[in-house]
């Protein structure tokens, strides 16, 4: 059975191309489309794994990780933030949050997304 992912991304267009990477290496994909309903999602039924932007509104990826991070019934689902939020500091506010990866969105941000799935064993090499 494929894992699931639950993906939390306010841009419908970037959500869709996200989506598709993942369904391309065979994983389901859940989306919200921003922190608050993310985090119901995540609570109600808990995924294998959650990628992150930070940007969202009412509630931003970092406080939406926080959260996660201090629930009995997600703190243990690994979090990726996807941002275009990058540079060392936002990395650090990422990685402080919780995250256990933190991805610029660039060029190669697929490549590394799918990278990271398989360090944290969410993917077979």
């Amino acid at each position: 059975m494929a894992l699931e992912v639950l993906l939390v991304e306010d841009s419908k267009t970037q959500a869709q191309q996200i989506k598709e990477t993942l369904e391309s290496v065979g994983l389901r994909v859940r989306i919200a489309y921003d922190g608050p309903d993310g985090l119901r999602e995540a609570i109600a039924n808990p995924p294998a794994l959650i990628v992150l932007d930070v940007k969202l509104p009412t509630m931003d990826g970092f406080q939406v990780c926080r959260r996660l991070k201090r629930n009995p019934a997600t703190q243990d689902i690994p979090v990726i933030m996807l941002t275009e939020k990058a540079g060392p500091k936002a990395t650090m506010s990422g990685l402080r949050a919780g995250a256990d990866d933190y991805i610029p969105k660039d060029i190669f941000a697929s490549e590394h997304l799918i990278d990271t799935l398989q360090e944290l064993g969410i993917l077979e090499d």
